[in-house]
Protein backbone atom coordinates (compact mmCIF):
# COMPACT_ATOMS: atom_id res chain seq x y z
CA UNK A 1 0.00 0.00 0.00
CA UNK A 2 1.50 3.11 -0.75
CA UNK A 3 2.37 5.94 1.78
CA UNK A 4 -0.17 8.85 2.36
CA UNK A 5 1.39 11.97 0.88
CA UNK A 6 2.31 14.28 3.22
CA UNK A 7 -0.76 17.03 4.13
CA UNK A 8 0.12 20.29 2.67
CA UNK A 9 1.68 23.29 4.82
CA UNK A 10 -0.40 25.91 5.96
CA UNK A 11 -0.28 29.00 3.75
CA UNK A 12 2.01 31.70 5.32
CA UNK A 13 -0.49 34.42 3.61
CA UNK A 14 -1.98 35.14 7.36
CA UNK A 15 1.47 34.61 9.03
CA UNK A 16 2.96 36.56 11.65
CA UNK A 17 6.04 38.28 11.13
CA UNK A 18 8.16 41.04 12.02
CA UNK A 19 7.62 43.28 8.81
CA UNK A 20 3.76 43.01 9.71
CA UNK A 21 3.62 43.45 13.16
CA UNK A 22 5.92 46.88 12.42
CA UNK A 23 3.33 47.32 9.39
CA UNK A 24 0.39 47.04 12.10
CA UNK A 25 1.96 49.66 14.49
CA UNK A 26 2.78 52.02 11.94
CA UNK A 27 -1.01 52.58 11.16
CA UNK A 28 -1.72 52.68 14.25
CA UNK A 29 0.67 55.37 15.42
CA UNK A 30 0.16 57.75 11.93
CA UNK A 31 -3.93 57.36 12.09
CA UNK A 32 -3.99 58.70 15.94
CA UNK A 33 -4.52 62.57 15.95
CA UNK A 34 -2.39 62.86 18.96
CA UNK A 35 0.80 61.60 17.20
CA UNK A 36 0.61 64.63 14.73
CA UNK A 37 -0.40 67.11 17.45
CA UNK A 38 2.67 66.03 19.43
CA UNK A 39 5.36 65.40 16.68
CA UNK A 40 4.14 69.09 15.28
CA UNK A 41 4.28 70.74 18.16
CA UNK A 42 7.55 69.22 18.96
CA UNK A 43 8.78 70.70 15.71
CA UNK A 44 7.45 73.95 16.47
CA UNK A 45 8.63 74.04 19.86
CA UNK A 46 12.41 73.91 18.10
CA UNK A 47 11.80 76.37 15.20
CA UNK A 48 10.00 78.72 17.61
CA UNK A 49 12.76 79.00 20.38
CA UNK A 50 15.54 79.11 17.71
CA UNK A 51 14.11 81.56 15.76
CA UNK A 52 13.85 84.03 19.22
CA UNK A 53 17.25 83.02 20.30
CA UNK A 54 18.30 84.14 16.32
CA UNK A 55 16.67 87.41 15.75
CA UNK A 56 17.19 88.71 19.65
CA UNK A 57 20.87 87.63 19.90
CA UNK A 58 23.27 90.64 20.59
CA UNK A 59 26.82 90.10 18.94
CA UNK A 60 29.43 90.56 21.54
CA UNK A 61 27.06 89.75 24.35
CA UNK A 62 26.40 86.81 26.91
CA UNK A 63 25.45 84.17 24.42
CA UNK A 64 28.87 84.88 22.12
CA UNK A 65 30.84 82.07 23.46
CA UNK A 66 27.45 79.47 22.91
CA UNK A 67 28.22 76.71 20.65
CA UNK A 68 26.24 78.16 17.18
CA UNK A 69 23.67 74.40 16.60
CA UNK A 70 23.18 74.77 20.70
CA UNK A 71 22.18 78.28 20.05
CA UNK A 72 19.83 77.40 17.32
CA UNK A 73 18.35 74.41 18.36
CA UNK A 74 17.90 75.68 22.06
CA UNK A 75 14.08 74.48 22.30
CA UNK A 76 15.29 70.90 22.06
CA UNK A 77 15.33 70.79 25.52
CA UNK A 78 11.22 71.33 25.80
CA UNK A 79 10.93 68.98 22.33
CA UNK A 80 12.20 66.44 24.17
CA UNK A 81 10.10 66.00 26.72
CA UNK A 82 7.02 66.31 24.28
CA UNK A 83 8.28 63.39 22.60
CA UNK A 84 8.87 61.51 25.20
CA UNK A 85 5.06 61.98 26.30
CA UNK A 86 4.35 60.05 22.59
CA UNK A 87 6.93 57.54 23.51
CA UNK A 88 5.13 56.84 26.08
CA UNK A 89 1.37 56.91 24.55
CA UNK A 90 2.62 54.51 22.10
CA UNK A 91 2.90 51.55 25.12
CA UNK A 92 1.19 52.75 28.47
CA UNK A 93 -1.51 54.49 26.21
CA UNK A 94 -2.41 50.96 25.21
CA UNK A 95 -2.77 50.11 28.29
CA UNK A 96 -5.30 52.57 29.39
CA UNK A 97 -7.73 51.66 26.60
CA UNK A 98 -7.27 47.79 26.35
CA UNK A 99 -6.10 47.75 23.00
CA UNK A 100 -3.00 45.85 23.99
CA UNK A 101 -5.15 42.81 24.45
CA UNK A 102 -5.72 42.83 20.78
CA UNK A 103 -2.61 43.39 19.92
CA UNK A 104 -0.87 40.86 21.92
CA UNK A 105 -3.41 38.09 21.09
CA UNK A 106 -2.69 38.88 17.53
CA UNK A 107 1.23 38.36 18.95
CA UNK A 108 1.51 35.79 21.42
CA UNK A 109 5.35 35.98 21.51
CA UNK A 110 4.48 39.53 22.89
CA UNK A 111 8.41 40.93 22.12
CA UNK A 112 7.92 41.80 18.73
CA UNK A 113 5.05 44.38 19.25
CA UNK A 114 7.30 46.01 21.19
CA UNK A 115 10.15 45.61 19.52
CA UNK A 116 8.24 47.28 16.52
CA UNK A 117 6.70 50.11 18.78
CA UNK A 118 10.25 51.00 19.22
CA UNK A 119 11.61 50.71 15.66
CA UNK A 120 8.40 52.68 14.50
CA UNK A 121 8.61 55.32 17.20
CA UNK A 122 12.33 55.72 16.07
CA UNK A 123 11.89 56.20 12.95
CA UNK A 124 9.08 58.81 13.02
CA UNK A 125 11.12 60.90 15.79
CA UNK A 126 14.39 60.72 13.91
CA UNK A 127 12.93 61.85 10.91
CA UNK A 128 10.82 64.57 12.02
CA UNK A 129 13.57 66.14 14.51
CA UNK A 130 16.09 66.03 11.88
CA UNK A 131 14.21 68.00 9.39
CA UNK A 132 13.19 69.66 11.99
CA UNK A 133 16.80 70.29 13.01
CA UNK A 134 17.83 71.74 9.36
CA UNK A 135 15.24 73.49 9.27
CA UNK A 136 15.41 75.47 11.84
CA UNK A 137 19.62 75.92 11.80
CA UNK A 138 18.88 77.56 8.37
CA UNK A 139 16.40 79.74 9.26
CA UNK A 140 18.15 80.70 12.02
CA UNK A 141 21.57 81.57 9.96
CA UNK A 142 19.71 83.78 8.06
CA UNK A 143 19.59 86.15 11.33
CA UNK A 144 22.97 85.20 12.11
CA UNK A 145 25.08 85.38 9.14
CA UNK A 146 26.63 88.91 9.97
CA UNK A 147 27.51 87.79 13.43
CA UNK A 148 30.45 85.96 15.23
CA UNK A 149 27.62 82.45 15.48
CA UNK A 150 27.85 82.56 11.38
CA UNK A 151 28.17 79.00 10.20
CA UNK A 152 26.80 76.15 7.51
CA UNK A 153 26.60 73.19 7.48
CA UNK A 154 29.48 72.10 5.83
CA UNK A 155 31.30 73.73 8.72
CA UNK A 156 33.43 71.25 10.95
CA UNK A 157 31.07 69.72 13.02
CA UNK A 158 28.06 71.43 12.43
CA UNK A 159 26.27 68.73 10.70
CA UNK A 160 27.17 66.10 12.70
CA UNK A 161 25.91 67.99 15.39
CA UNK A 162 22.81 68.13 13.99
CA UNK A 163 22.82 64.38 13.33
CA UNK A 164 23.48 63.91 16.92
CA UNK A 165 20.48 66.29 18.19
CA UNK A 166 17.90 64.13 16.38
CA UNK A 167 19.63 60.84 17.70
CA UNK A 168 19.55 62.41 21.09
CA UNK A 169 16.24 62.97 21.04
CA UNK A 170 15.25 60.12 19.88
CA UNK A 171 17.26 57.57 22.15
CA UNK A 172 15.86 60.01 25.19
CA UNK A 173 12.32 58.91 23.78
CA UNK A 174 13.09 55.27 23.77
CA UNK A 175 14.37 55.43 27.31
CA UNK A 176 10.61 56.73 27.63
CA UNK A 177 9.04 54.27 25.41
CA UNK A 178 10.28 51.49 27.99
CA UNK A 179 9.51 52.96 30.61
CA UNK A 180 5.68 53.02 29.62
CA UNK A 181 5.57 49.51 28.44
CA UNK A 182 7.41 48.73 32.02
CA UNK A 183 5.34 51.07 34.63
CA UNK A 184 2.01 50.77 31.87
CA UNK A 185 0.62 53.70 33.57
CA UNK A 186 0.81 57.14 31.20
CA UNK A 187 0.87 59.31 34.26
CA UNK A 188 3.75 57.23 35.96
CA UNK A 189 5.62 56.72 32.96
CA UNK A 190 5.71 60.48 32.54
CA UNK A 191 6.22 60.97 36.72
CA UNK A 192 9.24 58.60 36.93
CA UNK A 193 10.44 60.13 33.34
CA UNK A 194 10.96 63.47 34.67
CA UNK A 195 12.09 62.70 37.92
CA UNK A 196 14.47 60.14 36.78
CA UNK A 197 15.89 61.82 33.53
CA UNK A 198 15.58 65.27 34.45
CA UNK A 199 15.47 66.15 38.19
CA UNK A 200 17.46 63.39 39.58
CA UNK A 201 20.59 64.48 37.24
CA UNK A 202 20.27 67.97 38.21
CA UNK A 203 20.36 67.04 42.25
CA UNK A 204 23.75 64.66 41.31
CA UNK A 205 25.17 66.93 39.88
CA UNK A 206 24.77 70.11 42.35
CA UNK A 207 26.39 67.48 44.86
CA UNK A 208 30.04 68.65 45.85
CA UNK A 209 31.32 65.36 44.71
CA UNK A 210 33.91 64.41 41.68
CA UNK A 211 31.70 61.04 41.66
CA UNK A 212 28.46 61.78 41.02
CA UNK A 213 29.54 64.81 38.45
CA UNK A 214 31.62 62.36 36.59
CA UNK A 215 28.11 60.21 36.29
CA UNK A 216 26.11 62.84 35.49
CA UNK A 217 27.85 63.46 32.16
CA UNK A 218 26.91 59.86 31.28
CA UNK A 219 22.94 60.18 32.08
CA UNK A 220 20.35 60.44 29.12
CA UNK A 221 20.18 64.42 29.06
CA UNK A 222 23.49 65.61 29.47
CA UNK A 223 24.44 62.88 27.30
CA UNK A 224 21.91 64.12 24.58
CA UNK A 225 23.19 67.61 25.11
CA UNK A 226 26.49 66.40 24.66
CA UNK A 227 25.94 65.04 20.87
CA UNK A 228 24.08 68.42 19.80
CA UNK A 229 26.91 70.20 20.24
CA UNK A 230 29.66 70.99 17.04
CA UNK A 231 32.52 71.61 19.33
CA UNK A 232 33.10 70.03 22.98
CA UNK A 233 31.80 70.97 25.80
CA UNK A 234 33.19 71.70 28.62
CA UNK A 235 32.10 68.81 31.36
CA UNK A 236 30.70 67.27 29.19
CA UNK A 237 31.40 63.55 27.38
CA UNK A 238 32.55 63.01 24.18
CA UNK A 239 30.20 62.38 21.16
CA UNK A 240 30.94 58.64 20.56
CA UNK A 241 31.00 58.06 24.74
CA UNK A 242 27.79 60.06 24.52
CA UNK A 243 26.53 58.19 21.90
CA UNK A 244 27.08 54.76 23.77
CA UNK A 245 25.83 55.79 26.51
CA UNK A 246 22.18 57.24 25.49
CA UNK A 247 22.32 53.35 23.58
CA UNK A 248 22.96 51.75 26.95
CA UNK A 249 20.14 53.35 28.66
CA UNK A 250 17.85 52.90 25.41
CA UNK A 251 18.61 49.35 25.56
CA UNK A 252 18.42 48.64 29.60
CA UNK A 253 15.27 50.34 29.16
CA UNK A 254 13.97 48.32 26.53
CA UNK A 255 15.42 44.89 27.50
CA UNK A 256 13.53 45.12 31.09
CA UNK A 257 10.20 46.02 29.33
CA UNK A 258 11.36 42.85 27.01
CA UNK A 259 11.71 40.72 29.96
CA UNK A 260 8.46 41.71 32.20
CA UNK A 261 6.11 41.91 28.93
CA UNK A 262 6.73 38.10 28.59
CA UNK A 263 6.22 37.10 32.33
CA UNK A 264 3.49 39.10 33.37
CA UNK A 265 0.01 39.37 32.52
CA UNK A 266 -1.51 42.06 30.11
Amino acid sequence: MNPQSPSPSPSPAYAVTHLRVAHAEWHKLRSLRSTWITVLSASALVLGIGLVMATTYTPGGGDADIDTVVLSLYGTMLSQVVLAVLAILVTAGEYATGMVRASLTAVPSRVPVLWAKAAVFAATAFAAALVTNLVTFLAAQVFLGDTEQAASLTDPGVLRAITGNAAGITLVGLIALGLGALLRSVAGAIGAFIAGVVVVPEILGALPYEATSTAVKYFPTQAAGALGSAGPLPGAASPSAALLALACWAAASLAVAAVLLKRRDV
